[in-house]
C-alpha cells in the first residue's frame, strides 16, 4: 500500500520578476508567520535573485540542480543536497548556474531588504 503525507501549499505558484533576473517561480510552502517565510524557488538556467539581506538570516536547502550563492566577498557553487546559511544582515544573492536549473527551499527569517539587480558582469565573475 502506498502512503502519502500531504503537505498543504500555502500559496499558488507564481512567477516572480520584480526582484529577480530571468525566469523564476515561487511556491509558498508556509505562509509568512512570526517572521518566518518558507518557499520552494525554481530558477531557470541563468536566473538569479537581486542583491538582498535578511534581518534574521536565511537558510537555503538545495533540492535539485546547480547554482551559485554569493556575498560581497565570495561566490560558492552549490548543488543538490547542499545546505547554505547566510547570517543576518549579510548582503547576498543566489540563483541557477548558467547551464543548469536550480530548485531550493528558502527559509527566511524576519524582513528582507532588497538592493539592485546582480549585473551580468557580477554574475559572470561568480562562475
Amino acid at each position: 500500500m502506498i502512503t502519502v503525507a500531504r503537505t498543504q501549499i500555502a500559496d499558488p505558484s507564481v512567477q516572480v520578476d520584480s526582484t529577480f533576473t530571468g525566469v523564476v517561480w515561487r511556491d509558498g510552502v508556509l505562509a509568512k508567520s512570526d517572521g518566518v517565510g518558507v518557499a520552494n524557488v525554481h530558477f531557470a538556467p541563468g536566473a538569479r535573485s537581486f542583491w538582498h539581506a535578511h534581518d534574521g538570516g536565511q537558510l537555503l536547502l538545495i533540492v535539485a540542480g546547480q547554482g551559485i550563492v554569493a556575498d560581497d566577498d565570495e561566490a560558492v557553487l552549490v548543488g543538490t543536497g547542499d545546505t547554505v546559511w547566510t547570517p543576518p544582515g549579510v548582503r547576498h544573492w543566489h540563483g541557477a548556474s548558467g547551464e543548469r536549473y536550480l530548485v531550493h527551499t528558502s527559509i527566511s527569517l524576519r524582513g528582507t531588504t532588497w538592493y539592485g539587480a546582480v549585473t551580468d558582469e557580477e554574475y559572470r565573475r561568480a562562475h
